[in-house]
């Protein structure tokens, strides 16, 4: 093809989700037709964020005040963190394109008063500079200034990436945030339908800061959900919660900490003493953390009783590790086959830094990234700005091909 269209690319993409507790990257090989690439996972790594950078990432993320010195400071200390991700997955320099998402401090979907606008820190021309690759970034302000959500944006990289069965095939990833995404059948009537995908609510945001504020600061999260399993669910709470609007709302949606986050923890923990306290007993850790794993996998359960009827899920994401929570999955989502997507060949940890190495070479060919079936927008988008080592400003990536 003209202009090396089928050339293999070798990509870096690098995610730090909303969990904030580190850095995924993955070096991976594209070529062929960029909806339906042949690829390869050459290489992965995962570098944790140091205790202090992630309590302040997570600090702003929770809206709390900084000055803008320190922001500087912070987005210099990630960009730092992610060049040392990039160096762990490819020492060899092997990559020659990079594609980072940044850490999400702060998310605001559209609504009927104000537009949508997203904050992804990172410091993209230092990025490129520290690695001396070209770096795509800032992948979500083109779907927003379109009028969509920003996300999620890995529902077309599932897409392209994997293949078609024969009914609906789910996808679930339990980081932060939980959210699916649903690939049409191969055959039937259905076939031609749009891939959909959403953000559901809490997964490990809520688990995480719970595990926290029980063990007082001593544990990051429940390994294999070893604590919760130890709890009773409050299912009369959990039910209660299942109303709450944002869980009520049809797609296309998106949410993060500034929903599901350290207030929100506080408002459910004091209703469960609450519960608690009205049937004469004091809350027990373990019955909280019971109650919130379950209330992840009765959001998610939720959302499917309103979804085309999918025959199997495949789960990635830390929270796919947590044994009680997807006993719970797997006890809400009665008749579905659930197992992991490292089935397939991409692990727990890989699927989302996969996706923005594909994202970052569909930008190099000026291929549209995103779903309007998926975050709302007016019409399809190249996603993410180019820098280059030693080019300032980066410029973006222009108008989509028809390239397919």
């Amino acid at each position: 093809m003209p202009g090396g269209f089928f050339v293999a690319m070798r990509v870096l993409g690098l995610m730090s989700g909303t969990s904030a507790d580190g850095v995924d990257a993955v070096l991976a090989s594209f070529e062929g037709p960029p909806r339906r690439p042949r690829w390869r996972l050459l290489s992965r790594a995962a570098v944790p964020y140091p205790n202090e950078l992630r309590n302040r990432l997570i600090a702003a993320g929770q809206g709390q005040p900084i000055g803008a010195a320190d922001v500087l400071e912070l987005g210099e200390a990630l960009t730092e963190i992610q060049a040392e991700a990039a160096r762990a997955c490819d020492p060899e320099g092997r990559a020659e394109l990079v594609g980072c998402h940044g850490q999400t401090l702060w998310h605001r979907p559209p609504s009927t008063q104000r537009r949508g606008s997203s904050w992804q820190l990172l410091e993209g021309p230092l990025l490129a500079e520290l690695l001396q690759r070209p770096v795509v970034f800032d992948f979500r302000a083109a779907d927003l200034a379109l009028g969509g959500q920003g996300a999620p944006l890995v529902p077309a990289a599932d897409a392209a990436l994997l293949p078609a069965i024969g009914g609906w095939r789910g996808l679930l990833n339990l980081g932060g945030i939980a959210n699916l995404t649903l690939l049409p059948p191969a055959t039937g009537p259905d076939r031609a339908a749009a891939v959909l995908g959403w953000d559901c609510g809490p997964a490990n945001t809520l688990l995480d800061l719970a595990v926290a504020h029980f063990s007082g600061g001593s544990q990051r999260f429940d390994a294999g959900g070893q604590w919760s399993a130890q709890g009773q669910v409050d299912e009369a709470l959990l039910s209660q919660w299942l109303q709450e609007p944002y869980l009520q709302q049809t797609p296309p949606k998106s949410t993060g900490r500034e929903l599901f986050g350290r207030p929100d923890l506080e408002r459910r923990l004091q209703q469960l003493s609450q519960s608690a306290h009205s049937r004469g007993e004091e809350l027990e850790p373990a019955n909280a953390l019971a109650s919130l794993t379950a209330f992840t996998a009765a959001v998610v359960a939720q959302d499917l009783s309103r979804s085309p009827a999918v025959v199997e899920l495949l789960v990635a994401g830390g929270g796919a590790r947590n044994t009680q929570l997807m006993q719970e999955l797997r006890r809400r989502c009665r008749g579905l086959e659930l197992r992991p997507l490292a089935e397939l060949g991409i692990a727990d940890s890989d699927r989302e830094a996969l996706a923005f190495a594909l994202l970052a070479w569909w930008n190099q060919l000026g291929v549209c990234g995103s779903l309007p079936s998926v975050t709302g927008a007016r019409q399809a988008a190249v996603l993410g700005v180019l820098a280059r080592p030693g080019q300032l400003p980066p410029r973006s990536a222009g108008r989509c091909s028809r390239r397919s």
